[in-house]
């Protein structure tokens, strides 16, 4: 684990399918990733960075170092919550990496314009996951200088 001293480590994952979230919660134990948190589409996504609803207390809903989204949610997909992060001058700066079926390029193109910081295709096996999430980890918290909160 390659983290760097005092430098947090909150993923907050956009996903709606029951299956990838159980796959992603057991590839981020695997990897020792720290705290993470789950929400179900792109509307509890803002709540959760808002601190809206549910997620109105800092502590149980804190400032994600790195955010992994799903494109294709119900609500509000997360094309929609990337513009609107990255139109917000304090959630602009949190990495966003776009984990998705989708292969198409015009999700590709769309999610760079729109601000994203990488897009990975969601792999299907449990031993994909977990070395993605290894080099997700090894880049994002510790080659990457992320600004502070």
């Amino acid at each position: 684990m390659m983290r760097k001293e005092g430098q947090p480590t909150v993923i907050l994952v956009a996903e709606d399918d029951e299956d990838d979230r159980f796959l992603m919660e057991e590839a981020f134990e695997e990897n020792d990733l720290g705290d993470f948190y789950f929400v179900e589409d792109g509307e509890e996504l803002m709540d959760f960075l808002y601190h809206r609803g549910p997620y109105r207390d800092p502590d149980s809903s804190p400032r994600p170092s790195l955010i992994l989204l799903d494109l294709n949610m119900p609500r509000k997909d997360g094309r929609e919550a990337l513009k609107e992060i990255k139109e917000n001058p304090e959630l602009k700066k949190i990495p966003v990496v776009v984990l998705t079926t989708s292969k198409a390029e015009e999700d590709i193109f769309r999610t760079y314009d729109l601000g994203v910081n990488s897009f990975i295709a969601k792999p299907v096996t449990f031993e994909s996951m977990v070395a993605i999430m290894k080099m997700l980890d090894h880049y994002w918290f510790g080659l990457v200088e992320l600004p502070r909160a």
